[in-house]
């Protein structure tokens, strides 16, 4: 059994030229998840699987960056790859927010089959078990954790320092972790962690590999890996638009 993370998009806040919002697709033997589907993941999405085969939508928080590709992935359900009760698992604030700007055609059925979860909640979906933690952010937002044959996924979607993973649980083999700014934005109040932050974040819970994500545009991957490097002793790496992750 093998349990792969593909990077649909990673940019932090907004997308940066070919690199669209927060989107990856979490895969295993009998299912294939998308985390988050910020504007612009759905054309990344389809070079990596066909969408008939997508088992389930999980959107951490209802910030538009991490969400808001959810309307047009409804429409292509309804006119063009045509599927009913596709789950799709997210906050109270992101559902309502999706009800808001939802407009069905009379005679239409809604493709989506929603479900609220909250820090609480435990999924099995295929072979996948999720279980999330309350990040250090300013609307609910939800950390996850994926665990499937053995190996273990842990995605902090956005968070500032005063979250780490620890609140997952023991035995993450990958940690993907908000990286957004450097260490001179450090103490000013950003709901987001520095490269440094994250590493530290990774660091204190044993996590074996950090992959740092949501790099605002315009930073260097380069310098965020140095930053992260002197805090993290394991394998770490930057994500990118295509990258394919075995867990």
């Amino acid at each position: 059994m093998s349990l792969t993370l593909t990077v649909l998009g990673c940019s932090g806040s907004y997308a940066a030229p070919g690199n669209p919002c927060t989107g990856y697709l979490v895969r295993s033997d009998r299912a294939a998840v998308v985390l988050d589907c910020g504007p612009g993941t759905l054309g990344p999405l389809q070079e990596a699987i066909d969408l008939a085969e997508v088992t389930a939508i999980v959107a951490t928080h209802c910030h538009p960056d991490h969400w808001l590709e959810l309307p047009v992935i409804r429409n292509v359900f309804i006119w063009f790859v045509p599927r009913s009760d596709v789950p799709v698992y997210g906050t109270a604030e992101t559902r309502a927010m999706d009800r808001a700007i939802t407009v069905m055609r009379s005679g239409k059925t809604d493709p989506l089959a929603w479900t609220v979860i909250d820090p609480s909640s435990r999924l099995t979906i295929g072979d996948q078990e999720w279980s999330f933690a309350l990040t250090d952010h300013p609307v609910e937002t939800l950390a996850a954790r994926v665990d499937a044959g053995g190996r273990s996924f842990a995605f902090s979607s956005d968070t500032g320092p005063g979250w780490d993973f620890r609140s997952l649980g023991e035995g993450i083999h990958v940690a993907m972790c908000d990286a957004s700014h450097g260490r001179e934005d450090e103490g000013k109040g950003s709901p987001h962690m520095s490269a440094r932050e994250a590493a530290r974040a990774a660091a204190v819970a044993g996590a074996e590999r950090l992959v740092l994500t949501h790099l605002a545009p315009g930073c260097d991957p380069d310098a965020q890996l140095a930053e992260a490097s002197q805090a993290f002793g394991g394998d770490i790496e930057v994500a990118r638009p295509g990258l394919v992750l075995t867990v």
